[in-house]
């Protein structure tokens, strides 16, 4: 069994502040494209600003900047936007980093829209959504998009290694932030959408190195012969369906957007 020490949660968070993983965010796959044609018609209001919070290296904010006239990229982590900046789209005009938490940070609104990819997990939920409430347009909401490979045949294999080596011993594949926030009273949910599956094709080398990203699977958190254990493991799970060293992937994105709420005064 590997031993694997108890992290809190801000230590878990707190990764990503370390190049190797924000590095490693090149290797997830990327947002269907049917997810910015969604995001921009969820925007009715002038000026048609985005804010994109915990933006990491801008998986959502680069490629939805040359849709609208402004995109706010917000992430506590400056090796995320220091890779981000490199990566295609990172030096658009229209796109502009800050460098802070969600919680504190310089925001210019009114926003017509707020995005938020995988990163409200890490946020101090009351203050971000009581904070979203204040620098919203009237009629804008918070667009909280997931996504990830559907109905892989090696998944209860991968699940085995990845419960092996998570840091996060309450690992729950089946969590929505979506749901837990509006359970807590702190978003109003308008509306779902799920994308139709687009074909990705990745190396299995880019597949092993993609869970690295991640902040309970970060090689950060590991020795070296974890790391390789943990690498070996994933491969011995896909490496059967791959097919010259690649893999297919059908990736799905899950979007859920709603009015955020101010919470209420104890």
């Amino acid at each position: 069994m590997v031993e694997r020490p108890a992290l809190t949660h801000r230590e878990l968070g707190g990764v990503f502040g370390n190049p190797g993983v924000a590095t490693a965010y090149a290797h997830r796959p990327p947002y269907p494209p049917e997810v910015f044609d969604l995001l921009e018609q969820l925007i009715t209001d002038e000026p048609r600003t985005v804010l994109d919070i915990g933006a990491g290296e801008g998986a959502i904010a680069r490629p939805l900047a040359p849709r609208v006239e402004r995109v706010d990229a917000v992430d506590i982590s400056a090796a995320m936007i220091e890779v981000g900046q490199q990566r295609p789209g990172g030096q658009n005009p229209r796109l502009r980093w800050i460098l802070g938490a969600m919680e504190t940070a310089e925001l210019e609104g009114p926003y017509a829209l707020v995005t938020a990819g995988a990163s409200l997990h890490w946020m101090r939920w009351e203050e971000t959504l009581g904070r979203l409430a204040d620098v919203i347009a009237p009629h804008a909401y918070l667009a909280v998009v997931e996504h990830g490979p559907r109905e892989v045949p090696w998944h209860d294999d991968l699940l085995e290694v990845i419960r092996r080596h998570s840091r996060d011993p309450g690992y729950n594949p089946r969590f929505s932030v979506v749901d837990a926030l509006a359970d807590r009273g702190l978003l109003e949910l308008a509306g779902r959408a799920e994308t139709a599956p687009v074909t990705f094709h990745q190396s299995v080398r880019d597949y092993v190195e993609q869970f690295h990203s991640t902040a309970t699977l970060a090689r950060e958190h590991m020795s070296e012969q974890e790391a390789l254990d943990f690498d070996l493991g994933v491969e011995r799970a896909v490496r059967p369906w791959a097919r010259e060293d690649l893999l297919e992937l059908k990736v799905v994105a899950r979007l859920a957007w709603g009015r955020p709420v101010r919470p209420a005064s104890p």
